[in-house]
């Protein structure tokens, strides 16, 4: 059974930094595109950042440009989201998600999804 559970989200204030990280379990997930996206109330879901290791494809969205890093730790199967000089406008529910495309930034495009983890970020 594939799963991915998303962890590390909570309650930071504005200027400060959090990781959230994304678990695997079930399959590796060397081959695949991963994706972290976020769902704001009343918003739609958007990927805010993006790689694949095999086809060398990185996105990021430009709201996070410069502040938010993508990793991922092989030997652990484990994705992450670094987040620094966090904004309230960054609130969201924080999902990861798998495709099996080389690049993907559409929600339709990913196969696997996490359940995600609240972030909020106060003024």
């Amino acid at each position: 059974q594939v799963q991915l559970v998303e962890s590390g989200g909570g309650l930071v204030q504005a200027g400060g930094s959090l990781r959230v990280s994304c678990a695997a379990s079930g399959r590796t997930f060397s081959n695949y595109a991963m994706g972290w996206f976020r769902q704001a109330p009343g918003k739609e879901r958007e990927l805010v950042a993006g790689f694949s290791w095999i086809s060398g494809w990185v996105y990021y969205a430009d709201s996070v440009k410069g502040r938010f890093t993508i990793s991922r730790d092989s030997a652990k199967n484990t994705l992450y989201l670094q987040m620094n000089s966090l904004k309230p406008e960054d609130t969201a529910v924080y999902y990861c998600a798998a495709s099996r495309r080389t690049s993907a930034t559409q929600t339709t495009q990913y196969d696997y999804w996490g359940q995600g983890t609240q972030v909020t970020v106060s003024s």
